[in-house]
């Protein structure tokens, strides 16, 4: 019979204690419940002929090709409801990259000049409530008008800073 470790002794009935019970073995002790867990660790030879492999990170906006921005042409500019708590209609565009993808856009502040064959600046960012929109169009840059009576945060939205 082995001789069990335990890293953190109870308090109470519903606290977790972990138990070494082999050098890959670990019990999780949990109210009523014991789960056996099995940890693949590689070996040291292992790691000389192989090494360890770096994790894979997936691309947020995988349109844009590792650009920070794309030009595109709107293909077609409308509304659409937000996801359900929240109600209103978001104005989007549908816009075909230069790299002939094309991607659903959000069109951010109040108030916009955008129509059909209009040329757009696109980056990335997502709009939380909106499924399927992970771009955003720059506003003040090539056909988009920056937002009028702006007065925080111009750089965003591409708007001059008032004359007094």
């Amino acid at each position: 019979m082995k001789a069990t470790r335990t890293r953190a002794a109870p308090v109470g009935p519903y606290d977790l204690v972990i138990r070494e019970t082999g050098p890959r073995m670990l019990q999780y002790h949990c109210h009523r419940a014991v789960i056996i867990k099995e940890q693949v660790v590689p070996t040291i030879q292992q790691l000389v002929r192989k090494g360890r492999s770096p994790k894979v990170v997936k691309t947020k906006a995988p349109a844009l090709k590792s650009n920070p921005q794309q030009a595109g042409v709107c293909t077609r500019v409308y509304t659409t409801t937000p996801k359900k708590p929240n109600s209103a209609m978001r104005k989007v565009a549908r816009v075909k990259l230069r790299n002939g993808t094309e991607v659903t856009a959000y069109i951010p502040g109040e108030g916009h000049n955008l129509q059909e064959h209009s040329l757009v600046l696109v980056r990335g960012g997502r709009v939380k409530d909106l499924p399927g929109v992970r771009y955003k169009i720059v506003r003040g840059a090539l056909d988009t008008q920056a937002v009028k009576n702006r007065k925080q945060a111009r750089s965003r939205y591409g708007a001059k800073m008032e004359k007094k």
